[in-house]
């Protein structure tokens, strides 16, 4: 009740017997006294002017076009044949943006927002300035999607940079740039980014409706965003792809995918979401298409590595030991002996101790975070082998399926598949390697049901169209990717039609 109450009192109207001190009073009143809300008196003009005030919030607005402005008030000279209010906003027009403002809401809302708000005596309504200036980290190298070659921008947290760092590689007069204002307290303001002539409209008009039924009191980031807007939720995939990166968000846009810009966040949301794409890097494309597809299919083989290395272990030391050649089983059994837990439980132990020595090298701070990684992974791993806690080929596996998870250049599809990863260890020690079968056959069957805004989760290979295959597992060179890549119906589908470079024979 107290919420809405508020919220009624601040969108009432400006009146012309509110007076200047009532109306700082008021300002003063419904913010709590603030001590960041400045209130600084002055004159338009010479000591017999007209009484005004400057309003603004400590912190937010530029000191200079405040000093600027309250120079300017000392010269001001009302002209007789015009009003005097469109003057003084035609006036600090000159400073920035100006308009005029009619109730308290609006106020509350530009002051919030970096503006300086301008009240003058005799005068109902207010002249809102825009001259914000908020301290905010500038563009630097994305540190979740590094690569060897390519741009070294990543978008930061001011969603008016993130949307220039989109429009300076993509200069071209389709690219739309819608806003939205979620969140009744945070006011969190939500960018829509997309290519107006390629774009599928049924696409960003159920995007639309999904922002639309959002109500929530605050959108801190784009994970907010993020979970309310996604297909499914019982489900460790993502649905939704993020970026770092203003080159990979723009080749999903010349793609036909719409880009989510939250304001306050250094990442962007890109949809729809296919699996294949959380493989796909952009040195794939910064390299020629042989190497970028050797190292695309470097990392799919690395998926099964990740999420099956540990369960095949277990299951073929428990259940199928003829498997194994005789000469590797016969030290695999030196290797257990004193061991004292079963193959699923020290197996299952070193796993676990490979996730907290994970999450304490990304949770400390960075420099002795990877000390403690690296060390601890070494040292722990030694300890336990030489005190006869594990085998040593059990480290050797929990290792290399440890590195082969750090391949994926994705950070959320890392996730899902260290979740999946005890769910087979559990199945291998159980049934074997049937176990595993029936596993990873539940898998693909969930992945084929998940959608992403309507679209097959994994569009591109199920069902297999060899004719669509030029940039899903292999890369094939640029110069054969004519077509603009499903999914979606787009309104332009020819990408380019470049001729297979060569000698030009006459």
């Amino acid at each position: 009740m107290t919420s809405t109450h508020t919220n009624q009192s601040n969108s009432v109207k400006l009146q012309p017997s509110d007076n200047l001190s009532k109306k700082l009073s008021y300002l003063s009143e419904i913010t709590g006294k603030s001590d960041d809300l400045v209130i600084r008196p002055f004159l338009f003009g010479n000591k017999d002017g007209i009484q005004a005030a400057m309003i603004y919030v400590d912190g937010l607005v530029d000191d200079r076009a405040l000093q600027k402005m309250l120079g300017g008030a000392k010269f001001f000279e009302p002209q007789e044949d015009k009003d005097v209010f469109p003057q003084i906003q035609a006036d600090l027009e000159e400073i920035g943006h100006s308009e005029k403002v009619l109730d308290y809401k609006t106020i509350l809302e530009r002051l919030f927002k970096g503006n300086c708000l301008c009240a003058i005596d005799g005068f109902a309504s207010c002249i809102s300035v825009a001259i914000p200036q908020f301290s905010e980290r500038p563009v630097t190298e994305p540190t979740t999607e590094t690569v060897v070659r390519g741009p070294r921008e990543g978008f930061v947290e001011n969603s008016r940079v993130n949307t220039s760092l989109l429009r300076r590689r993509l200069a071209d007069e389709n690219l739309w740039i819608e806003s939205k204002t979620i969140g009744l307290r945070t006011k969190t303001k939500i960018s829509i980014a997309y290519l107006n002539d390629i774009v599928d409209k049924s696409l960003l008009h159920e995007l639309n409706s999904r922002l639309n039924r959002i109500n929530t009191d605050s959108i801190l980031e784009d994970g907010d965003v993020e979970e309310l807007i996604q297909d499914a939720f019982y489900t460790p995939f993502p649905t939704v792809y993020t970026t770092e990166r203003p080159d990979t968000a723009v080749s999903h846009l010349l793609e036909g995918k719409i880009a989510i810009i939250v304001d306050g966040s250094p990442m962007v949301i890109v949809i729809p979401a296919l699996f294949v794409q959380f493989f796909h890097n952009t040195e794939d494309y910064t390299q020629r298409a042989d190497i970028g597809t050797l190292i695309r299919l470097l990392r799919f083989f690395s998926i099964f590595i990740a999420l099956l290395a540990p369960s095949l272990y277990i299951a073929v030391t428990t259940f199928h030991q003829e498997l194994i050649p005789t000469g590797l089983l016969g030290n695999l059994a030196a290797q257990r002996e004193g061991t004292p837990f079963p193959t699923f439980i020290e197996t299952l132990m070193m796993e676990i101790t490979f996730e907290i020595l994970r999450e304490a090298g990304i949770r400390m701070p960075q420099p002795v975070g990877q000390a403690v990684s690296i060390v601890g992974a070494i040292v722990i791993g030694q300890a336990a082998v030489q005190a006869g806690i594990v085998s040593a080929v059990v480290v050797i596996v929990v290792s290399v399926t440890a590195i082969a998870s750090f391949v994926f250049p994705s950070y959320n599809i890392g996730i899902p598949i260290r979740i999946l990863r005890f769910g087979f260890m559990a199945l291998a020690a159980s049934f074997g390697l049937v176990g595993i079968c029936i596993g990873f056959t539940m898998m693909v069957l969930h992945l084929s049901s998940l959608k992403s805004f309507g679209i097959p989760y994994m569009e591109g290979l199920s069902p297999f169209v060899w004719k669509n295959q030029k940039d899903i597992v292999a890369r094939a060179p640029k110069w054969m990717m004519d077509k603009r890549p499903k999914p979606g119906d787009h309104l332009d589908e020819i990408r380019q039609n470049t001729p297979k470079p060569g000698p030009e024979h006459n």
